[in-house]
């Protein structure tokens, strides 16, 4: 008897699959074309020209990331449109807050089986995120991996590169009496989802609209970078997993604090009945999520009011949370 010939396909890996979505996501990436991009998706790797977005003396920034578990979340609800624009905002938003601007941006979407369909609709919210950042999407990688994954899971990772002028880098200049801001965020983001699913493991009546936890990390980069252009802007400080506890000490200079007062702004509803549900203490709140505050603009004090307006004229809702003090025994100072 012959023995039966195999193929891959038969190892559960389908290359026709495969390309079936590279087709499907070329018009995607291509309306997200932007000044420096040369060429398209299908070579073996992206040419950016970064003298064709006419910076004279640029630095590179670069930054990955990922979604973490709000993956199970949007899987378990079959959402898989909002969680691609998640991946682009958790390396963008790291990248303006060094005041780059961001120019490209590569994802990894792995899966045990190929599902054309959901990949599409995944990508498809990258594409979005990109439009909003104003970057390319210059390609990237998809892995069928029978074994490594359960079926319908999926994971994703993202990589961004972005520009700023030598003599712009962030941060510069902190200083005691500087006013810091705190941009509204759109919920939970895209950190902390694991104490989330935990908590509504038991969740009682009354508690967050699931479907609404998916909501998209916003994607601070239009604002960030007007404001900058605008002048005042010491510092930026993307608040995602350690919350405000541990991320603004990342743009502080040894001699100073920062003194957040936590009656300035509101923390949502979402928050609030994770905070009360769970049992959470509040410095745990503090560093585990945004609790409403999703990116920080440590600002020139004289330039306060000007940035504030020119934020919310970007659609931001914008509190004044705080002000750099002189270096306190804890770098966070809550009052």
């Amino acid at each position: 008897m012959t023995k039966a010939k195999m193929t891959y396909a038969d190892a559960g890996v389908n290359i026709d699959a495969g390309n079936a979505l590279v087709e499907r996501i070329k018009p995607l990436a291509k309306a997200t074309a932007r000044a420096g991009l040369m060429g398209g998706i299908g070579g073996f790797g992206a040419l950016f020209d970064v003298k064709a977005c006419g910076y004279k003396d640029p630095i590179l920034v670069s930054g990955t990331d990922g979604v973490g578990t709000k993956i199970k979340l949007a899987i378990e609800l079959g959402r898989h449109d909002a969680i691609g624009v998640d991946l682009v905002a958790m390396c963008v938003n790291d990248l303006v807050v060094q005041g780059a601007e961001p120019l490209f941006f590569l994802d990894y979407f792995a899966t045990s089986k190929l599902d054309v369909a959901v990949a599409e609709r995944v990508i498809a919210g990258i594409a979005e995120g990109c439009k909003q950042a104003g970057c390319a999407l210059v390609g990237g990688e998809t892995a069928e991996m029978p074994g490594m994954y359960a079926p319908g899971d999926y994971d994703l990772a993202g990589f961004a590169v972005g520009a700023v002028e030598r003599e712009a880098v962030l941060p510069q200049g902190v200083q005691a009496g500087d006013v810091v801001l705190g941009l509204a965020s759109n919920g939970f983001h895209s950190t902390g989802f694991s104490l989330v699913r935990h908590v509504l493991k038991s969740q009682a009546k009354g508690g967050p609209d699931v479907v609404g936890l998916l909501a998209p990390t916003r994607i601070y980069v239009v604002p960030c970078l007007k404001a900058i252009k605008a002048g005042g802007v010491r510092a930026l400080a993307h608040i995602t997993g350690g919350g405000l506890t541990e991320n603004l000490p990342r743009v502080l200079p040894d001699g100073v604090s920062v003194e957040i007062d936590l009656k300035s702004w509101n923390m949502p509803a979402p928050f609030q009945w994770i905070e009360k549900e769970g049992n959470i203490a509040q410095g745990e709140m503090l560093r585990t999520f945004n609790c409403g505050i999703g990116m920080v603009a440590v600002v020139a004090a004289e330039k306060a009011d000007a940035l504030k307006a020119v934020f919310e004229r970007e659609g931001e809702k914008v509190h004044v949370i705080g002000r750099i003090v002189a270096r306190q025994k804890e770098r966070v100072v809550y009052v």
